[in-house]
């Protein structure tokens, strides 16, 4: 078994084993990687719909300011997970069996599976629907049967690649300059056809706190905590990581959240609307271009999907894993409509946010950014624990979860992603001073 998973490790990029370390000499991604792969995620249609629910329930002040604050805290935190992954060399479900011990990291990979087939499928989605908006402001032809396989298909086709191949040989080369024409185009339009004055001016509803919109901005890079280190696995250092990941998700989340939040304004308030707003930019030019980045969020959502999996089912090819998760993506796109998924996002923060409060505790503070790798798959070794299982860990992230709840029922102004996580951490961090001193009592 570990011969296969070391054939598998050097034949590339996709199929590189989760529970391998990359190894060092085949770490290839640099600063300038980093930030063209998570700039180009953090941009988006669906980025935009996110920033389309902030108004008109905030003014568009409190809106912006809550799309900084929620930027900043999510992306250090999205960043510092990016890290733990060039540190370990691991993908990220299985960087969690020094937390939740051999077994226990299967819960949050399963969870983090359906959660990615979620995603995957409201990638597409907002894909289809944008297309079909386009197609029909257009050319007055609408086929959502026909754009829902089309992107299907291409997400499919990137995940099987993998990483490697998808930032080199795409983004590195013409895909982030798309990228940026699109969202230059789109920003230049909303500047040159809209009075930011007097919708600056337009107070809000109050449907929606200010704790609560920073919640919002924050799920969305948090959302990337599960699987950031599927991705950082592959950089050359810690450092160049960590800037890459904090610069190129941060600039792309306050732009595209920004945008949608004023588009949506101006066409009179909601996601429903945001669509037929950005289909009309600039004859959909635009749009068009940010319809090919889109892709790529799909793809990490497939892929992750399938690396997820294989922490827990080894003899499974990624690539294999990879194809059926996209087709489960695109079958699911079939046959749900788009909706508000609002509490979706806020559902996952309730889950990973806690949880990496807990791993980053774990992996900055106690273990001090080291990880023995032979114990990764030994329940004899040092995360064997309890059969297994690491009972600390899960109290703690049950805890932090508990704390999102509670907050979110009784205290929606106070905003519960942050504090779950830092309860969480705390109660890791505490649980495990209380062992140390157990054991040094039973020592003497």
């Amino acid at each position: 078994m570990a011969q296969d998973a070391t054939h598998n490790a050097d034949s590339g990029a996709a199929t590189y084993a989760p529970l391998l370390p990359v190894p060092a000499a085949r770490r290839a991604f640099g600063t300038s990687d980093a930030f063209a792969l998570w700039f180009s995620l953090g941009i988006g249609l669906l980025v935009a719909q996110a920033g389309a629910l902030l108004v008109p329930g905030l003014s568009l002040p409190h809106a912006l300011a809550a799309i900084v604050i929620g930027t900043v805290i999510g992306v250090v935190l999205l960043a510092l997970a990016g890290v733990a992954g060039t540190d370990t060399g691991l993908a990220a479900m299985s960087s969690l069996r020094p937390t939740l011990g051999v077994r226990g990291a299967s819960v949050p990979a399963v969870l983090n599976a359906v959660q990615l087939v979620g995603w995957g499928s409201f990638e597409i989605i907002v894909m289809r629907d944008s297309a079909d908006a386009l197609a029909k402001q257009s050319f007055n032809l609408s086929m959502p049967l026909v754009w829902t396989l089309i992107f299907g298909v291409l997400s499919t086709l990137l995940a099987i690649t993998g990483p490697l191949s998808f930032v080199r040989r795409f983004l590195r080369t013409w895909g982030i300059w798309l990228l940026l024409g699109g969202a230059g185009w789109l920003t230049w339009n909303l500047l040159s056809k809209h009075d930011l004055t007097a919708l600056m001016n337009r107070p809000g509803t109050g449907d929606m706190t200010f704790g609560a919109g920073i919640d919002l901005v924050v799920a969305m890079p948090l959302s990337w905590l599960p699987l950031i280190a599927d991705y950082t696995r592959f950089g050359r250092s810690a450092g160049g990581t960590f800037r890459g990941t904090l610069l190129g998700y941060g600039i792309a989340n306050i732009w595209f959240y920004a945008l949608g939040a004023v588009y949506a304004l101006a066409a009179g308030g909601g996601d429903a609307l945001l669509t037929i707003a950005l289909a009309q930019a600039a004859g959909g030019i635009a749009l068009l271009l940010i319809l090919v980045d889109e892709v790529d969020n799909a793809f990490a959502d497939i892929h992750s999907a399938a690396v997820s999996t294989g922490t827990f089912w080894a003899r499974a090819s990624v690539p294999l894993l990879s194809a059926g998760f996209g087709a489960l993506c695109t079958l699911v796109a079939l046959l749900v409509q788009m909706g508000k998924y609002q509490n979706f996002l806020l559902l996952i923060g309730s889950v990973f946010a806690p949880l990496f409060g807990v791993v980053l505790a774990d992996h900055f503070i106690l273990r001090k950014r080291r990880i023995d790798v032979a114990a990764l798959a030994d329940l004899r070794g040092a995360y064997g624990f309890s059969g297994g299982w690491h009972v600390s860990g899960f109290v703690a992230w049950v805890l932090g979860i508990a704390a999102y709840h509670a907050i979110n029922n009784w205290l929606p102004n106070l905003g519960a992603t942050l504090p779950s996580l830092v309860i969480g951490a705390l109660a890791y961090l505490a649980l495990a001073s209380r062992r140390r001193g157990e054991m040094r009592s039973s020592s003497t």
